[in-house]
């Protein structure tokens, strides 16, 4: 099935990935979003942000913010979260 798209006012507008999304769909479904000038923070389970933790760790725009969220079948790891890396490296942690 790949990378979808759903949401409730607009159909085909938020991206899921399911076990059959691969690597390549992920990063360039990121990207395409990165550079959109119409998103301000873009949402991503932490452990789909794993397979795409290049990227991610090298993205470095304010906007559109990227949020690593945990999911119901994985918990949230601090240490793998881009954005708080960022902001310790910022406080000096």
């Amino acid at each position: 099935m790949g990378a979808k798209w759903v949401c409730c006012r607009q159909p085909m507008r938020v991206p899921l990935s399911d076990i059959e999304t691969t690597q390549e769909q992920l990063e360039e479904t990121f990207t395409s979003f990165a550079k959109r000038k119409d998103i301000a923070i873009i949402l991503i389970n932490q452990h789909i942000a794993d397979d795409i933790r290049g990227i991610l760790d090298e993205y470095s725009a304010a906007f559109p913010t990227v949020l690593e969220i945990p999911s119901k079948d994985h918990p949230y790891d601090p240490s793998k979260d881009s954005v708080l890396k960022r902001v310790q490296l910022l406080f000096g942690e």
